[in-house]
């Protein structure tokens, strides 16, 4: 049967009719949607001109301005402009005019643009009455200007200017009272009223304490203001000016706190924070909740910076953190005083940031005791290094003297937060009346009191100055006790409290490993001890891990990641206990005198424990993180032993005899029997090439023939059995080392006869449908012929043109790209051929 037409032109066809019929549904709706706006516009509007059919609008068609906002553009360009022209009248045209001609001019244009705001109003017309107070605002300084050059010439400008912002304040005031319908004279008003006690300060010399009441007497004027002032404009401009001049008046009155050296200097600013803060509590009782918040966090922080400053003057400067953490917690009594809760709230948080600030300021010498042992990996077993532990850590004792409150900050702080985990219940009923905390407050707190604890032990020792071996000593008690907690922890429920543990006990495990480096018996002791303490965290962790059959037939959703998080939490000591032994057997062949690539097979005894342990663990998911850590071990014996090829091949067959020993269980032997093969061919190579041998078939053809025998026996036996399997090793165990020998060899007999073995091993390969046959054969065969072929390539690659092989190289690309499918089709048909292989 025959198609008529044939397929292909008939999906032509087809294909060009959907086209068209797209083609036409696109003008249909093109139409339809300008007949639709067409029919949906206003009767009153004018009819549009008609649009020429088929014509598709790129977007809805732009809003015409309307009047009012026409209006207000011009009047707020002509009040622009007016005010320009009276600036320049003022500045630039002064002389030309006699005293009273010049009076006249400015009192007459400032009383009308005063006067003309009310008319204006009453005839309904704001916009114009706005542009013309303004107008009459920058005339009304300019007079002031005036006055002052003409009236009083003598006098300071900057008293005079004090003066004069206060009068413009009052009668900008008066003015918007009068006509409470313009909105710009009062915020006027407002931001006028900022300036007076500034510019008198500043016109009488006053010292900074003296701008500091200033400041702080226009921020209370401001807070009054945004308290009962009228209009939201007025509140707004009160409320952003009461908080420029009170911070910039706060941080004048901290700067003298802190700086100040003895207690009667610091009561003066001392008095001026707590008026800020009596300032900032007022203003945030009646404000919103997110400003008394901020309020409150002002007011918190400014007692706190009172009371701190007083007590610090006197102590040492190394103890002022400690002062201002004391006041902190000290300002927690708020939250039963009868303030509003957004206030109460701010109070909380003002004392959290001084605490924050206080541990963050006893940071920097934990940093020191955890980096400075790094130091020690320049001096390995270079003996008790002087000065103690000050010594070892690489600074001067003058330097740990001045950190001696960090300590002090992170255990006090530590114990804050470890009180209030434990008594929880009873805080949050305190706290009530402010804050409603969670569990994942106590949680958090639990694991900041870990982790400060943790901080403030360890910088301890250096802090006091103990010696080198009190030292190690407390490190590694600190390590013990920080275990015991993440331990105790994460066997009753996977929290913060137990993770936080785990972290810092790592982290001191490392410190204290590297500080033990100084000496070989603190190295031999340290390390052992941590041996000790990850195993038996590892243990105890490992029997709290739910197994498939602890757990229930259909475990919750949190419960499977509860039990998979704990599985991988219990093989971090696990694989840290391994690491400990690495680094054991190192130190033992350091103590027995042994160069590197000697004390590679010490380094074997790792990876050795580790495939028994693994053997033991069957079944336990810590089983596989330990097993990898030992191969790691194993790979840091054979880089040891890289510089010595004899005890490299020592090392590798060592290596493949522990493979062949983990393959021995199903579950690992088809990664590790490959690898034990490729470590023995590995190894047998370099004994032969450490040999000076210079024929390696003479050595590998006996091992081949009979490996391909019992290849070709197994084959029969079984006939699904993989190739690779049966002739791999026994191919390889020739061909690789012939191969490396002939790319060496200046001849061309061996390169002869090893491409003919390669070529008919391929194809075999290819004739039997054997993919081992066929892979390592044409590989061989591949290379062998290119070593042959790379002296005339060179010779050719010289005599070409340097452009012609970018060029040849785009063609190819450009060949390739256009036949892209195909040549994806036929990688999938070179997979699947050889996936078929055997």
């Amino acid at each position: 049967m025959e198609h008529v037409p044939p397929p292909a032109e008939e999906l032509a066809l087809l294909d060009r009719e959907l086209a068209r019929l797209d083609a036409r549904r696109s003008q249909l709706l093109v139409r339809r949607t300008w007949l639709l706006s067409v029919l949906t516009q206003p009767v009153a509007r004018p009819a549009a001109p008609p649009a020429p059919p088929f014509a598709a609008p790129f977007g809805p068609p732009a809003a015409p301005v309307g009047p009012r906002g026409a209006q207000n553009v011009l009047l707020t360009l002509g009040g622009l402009l007016l005010t320009i022209a009276a600036i320049a009248f003022t500045l630039v045209s002064w002389g030309h005019m006699g005293i009273g001609g010049r009076s006249a001019v400015l009192g007459v244009v400032t009383v009308a643009a005063l006067s003309a705001p009310a008319v204006l109003l009453r005839r309904g017309l704001p916009a114009t009455a706005e542009s013309l107070a303004a107008l009459a605002s920058v005339l009304m300084v300019l007079d002031a200007f005036a006055l002052h050059r003409v009236a009083v010439p003598e006098a300071d400008g900057r008293g005079f200017a004090a003066v004069a912002a206060a009068v413009l304040a009052v009668l900008w005031g008066a003015y918007g009272l009068l006509l409470d319908r313009l909105r710009l004279p009062l915020p006027l008003a407002v931001v006028s009223a900022q300036l007076p006690l500034l510019l008198w300060a500043w016109a009488a010399g006053a010292g900074v304490t003296v701008f500091g009441w200033a400041l702080l007497a226009t921020a209370a004027l401001g807070c009054a203001i945004a308290v009962w002032g009228k209009g939201v404009a007025v509140r707004l401009t009160a409320c952003v000016c009461c908080w420029a001049t009170g911070l910039l008046g706060l941080l004048v009155a901290l700067a003298q706190s802190v700086s100040a050296d003895a207690v009667s200097a610091a009561l003066a600013p001392g008095a001026l924070l707590l008026v800020g803060a009596l300032i900032a509590v007022s203003g945030a009782w009646r404000a919103p909740a997110g400003l008394a918040v901020a309020g409150g966090v002002v007011a918190g922080l400014c007692g706190v910076a009172a009371m701190g400053g007083v007590l610090r003057a006197g102590v040492a400067w190394g103890w002022s953190v400690p002062v201002y953490l004391l006041c902190g917690v000290v300002l927690l009594v708020a939250v039963r005083a009868p303030l509003p809760r957004p206030v109460g709230q701010g109070l909380v948080w003002a004392s959290s940031t001084v605490t924050v600030g206080a541990v963050l300021a006893a940071a920097p010498p934990v940093g020191l005791s955890l980096m400075g042992a790094v130091s020690q990996l320049a001096r390995v077993w270079s003996g008790t290094p002087d000065g103690g532990v000050r010594g070892a850590l690489g600074m001067e004792s003058p330097a740990w003297s001045q950190m001696a409150a960090a300590p002090v900050v992170l255990l006090v702080v530590a114990g804050l937060l470890g009180a209030a985990s434990r008594s929880w219940a009873w805080l949050v009923r305190v706290a009530g009346p402010v804050l409603s905390p969670g569990a994942a407050w106590r949680g958090a707190a639990g694991a900041g009191a870990v982790a400060l604890g943790w901080a403030g032990f360890t910088v301890l020792p250096a802090v006091l100055g103990m010696s080198y071996a009190a030292a190690v000593s407390v490190q590694l008690s600190l390590v013990a006790g920080v275990f015991g907690v993440a331990v105790r922890g994460l066997r009753r429920r996977m929290d913060g409290v137990g993770l936080t543990a785990l972290v810092c006990a790592l982290a001191g495990a490392l410190s204290a490993g590297m500080l033990s480096l100084a000496t070989e018996a603190a190295t031999y002791a340290v390390f052992a001890v941590l041996l000790v303490v990850f195993g038996g965290a590892a243990v105890m962790l490992g029997a709290a891990v739910p197994t498939a059959r602890t757990l229930p037939p259909l475990p919750s959703v949190q419960a499977a990641r509860s039990a998979r998080a704990l599985q991988i939490v219990q093989a971090v000591p696990a694989c840290a206990a391994v690491v400990c032994g690495m680094v054991l057997a190192r130190a033992v062949g350091a103590s027995l005198g042994l160069s590197a690539h000697q004390a590679a097979p010490v380094m074997l005894v790792v990876p050795a424990v580790t495939v028994l342990l693994g053997a033991r663990l069957r079944g336990l998911p810590s089983a596989l993180p330990v097993e990898l850590t030992g191969a790691a071990a194993g790979v840091v014996a054979v880089g040891m032993a890289v510089t010595d090829r004899p005890f490299l091949a020592l090392v590798l067959a060592l290596c493949g005899v522990l493979a062949a020993g983990t393959a021995v269980r199903a579950e690992r032997r088809p990664v590790a029997g490959y690898l034990a093969m490729t470590l023995f061919i590995l190894a047998a190579w370099l004994r032969l090439s450490a040999s000076g041998v210079s024929t390696p078939e003479a050595y590998t053809l006996p091992v081949t023939v009979p490996a391909l025998a019992v290849g070709a026996l197994r084959r029969r036996r079984d006939p699904e059995a993989s190739s690779w399997t049966a002739y791999g090793a026994g191919l390889a165990a020739t061909l690789v080392p012939s191969l490396f020998t002939a790319w060496a060899d200046p001849h061309w007999v061996r390169p002869l006869l090893l491409g003919v073995a390669a070529l008919m091993i391929t194809l075999s390969g290819a004739r039997l449908r054997l993919q081992a046959l066929l892979l390592l054969g044409g590989a061989v065969l591949a290379l062998d012929a290119l070593h042959e072929l790379a002296p005339y390539v060179v010779q050719v690659v010289g005599a070409l043109p340097r452009w012609l092989p970018p060029a040849l190289a785009g063609v190819l690309l450009l060949v390739v790209g256009a036949t892209y499918e195909q040549r994806l089709r036929d990688a999938r048909r070179l997979k699947e051929a050889l996936g078929r292989m055997r």
